[in-house]
């Protein structure tokens, strides 16, 4: 699974990257797929961090309206952007890809930020994408 792994550090990376920007995030993607296959220095996007961007870019309101609505405290646009991507990227890999198990989700999320944001973050992430998960059925059906 370090696949997996490496796969969603960097759908993150490029999530992060097209908020920093404010590009599209699709748009990033396909500048990483360019320059992956024309600098040996750059490592390969795999399809799994395709599936994970483009799913996002599908859902991104969607996305967005639900860490708005259950971020206890912050607003979308005052959480760091770290966070902001990491529960983003959580919120449609948690929601949206049934073939993940939920614990994986919260587990790699929560390892994610322990890599890339501050101290606090874990227990943030952690709590907002653990209330996603208990809500997962409602949120499907309201969707439909």
């Amino acid at each position: 699974m370090a696949a997996r792994n490496t796969a969603r550090k960097r759908a993150f990376q490029i999530l992060f990257e097209g908020d920093q920007r404010d590009a599209d995030v699709l748009t990033v993607l396909a500048d990483w797929i360019r320059l992956s296959r024309s600098d040996t220095r750059q490592p390969p996007v795999s399809e799994y961090t395709m599936q994970l961007v483009e799913g996002y870019a599908e859902h991104a309101r969607r996305i967005d309206d639900l860490i708005s609505q259950y971020a206890v405290g912050w607003t979308l646009d005052r959480m760091p952007v770290v966070d902001r991507n990491i529960l983003r990227l959580g919120a449609y890999e948690l929601i949206w890809v049934d073939e993940t198990p939920d614990a994986v989700v919260l587990d790699e999320m929560v390892q994610i930020a322990k890599e890339f944001s501050t101290d606090e973050s874990p227990s943030f992430v952690n709590g907002l994408l653990g209330r996603l998960k208990e809500l997962k059925p409602s949120l499907r059906r309201d969707e439909a």
